[in-house]
């Protein structure tokens, strides 16, 4: 795919917004050593609505990565540096009518997380499969009616519509940061703690995650619902079809 001067240039600046809201954006420590939750990262969800699922998501890594370099390269935030695309990726691909690929990539992940340590065996260790995917799996399973429903979710400004995809892709980020730090390279390597360390942190506050995704959600909304009704029409969105869009009445 060729690159517009003007994909170029909101690549760009999408990019830059994502390094500027870092500096300004409130860090959520969680209970982990080192890592916290970065508010920021739900402007992902608008890279997806107006850059498209691949753009998009090459937009979050770049503005992440730069983030990243600039704040210091810290081990403990290299694992997850595919959060924010992954929720780009998954955004895109709904709200551009190709969600069954990003029912898929969602999925996959999930499933990915029930192959690691931490959950082995699952006879024993399925409280905290439970713990950690219960909202990720309520998010993937929104997929389909939020598709099905869009046009009456869309109702009015859209609010609806765009808080339930925003919560959607901010889970997406949320379960690649789970799988990531299950894995024993970062859990292990870079954070020296054993796997029960992780499965006691993985038990603490399980609630509190689903919640800070809403509020996530809730921004995202505010932003996108009269982002997207400003660029409607226009050829700053990456493609004029979407979920959204009215269907053609057949010619008679």
């Amino acid at each position: 795919m060729k690159l517009t001067t003007r994909q170029i240039a909101l690549i760009a600046i999408f990019a830059a917004l994502y390094y500027i809201l870092s500096l300004i954006s409130p860090k959520i420590p969680i209970n982990i050593a080192g890592v916290t939750i970065s508010l920021e990262a739900l402007i992902a969800t608008i890279f997806g609505l107006v850059l498209g699922p691949y753009l998009g998501a090459a937009t979050a890594f770049l503005g992440a990565f730069v983030t990243w370099t600039i704040s210091g390269m810290s081990p403990f935030g290299l694992p997850f540096l595919m959060s924010p695309p992954l929720n780009a990726l998954v955004t895109g691909l709904v709200y551009y009518k190709k969600w069954k690929w990003g029912f898929i990539a969602f999925s996959a992940v999930i499933i990915a997380f029930l192959f690691t340590p931490p959950v082995h065996p699952i006879t024993e260790n399925g409280i905290v499969a439970a713990a950690v995917l219960f909202d990720k799996v309520v998010a993937v399973l929104l997929i389909l009616p939020l598709v099905k429903f869009a046009k009456h979710l869309s109702i009015g400004q859209g609010a609806a519509f765009y808080f339930i995809l925003a919560f959607v892709g901010n889970q997406a980020d949320n379960i690649w940061g789970s799988f990531a730090f299950a894995t024993p390279m970062v859990y292990g390597g870079i954070f020296q703690m054993p796997v029960e360390a992780v499965r006691a942190a993985f038990l603490v506050s399980p609630f509190a995650y689903p919640a800070i995704r809403l509020i996530q959600a809730f921004v995202a909304m505010l932003i996108a619902v009269p982002l997207m009704k400003a660029l409607k029409g226009t050829p700053w969105i990456w493609q004029r079809e979407n979920v959204l869009s009215p269907k053609l009445q057949p010619q008679s």
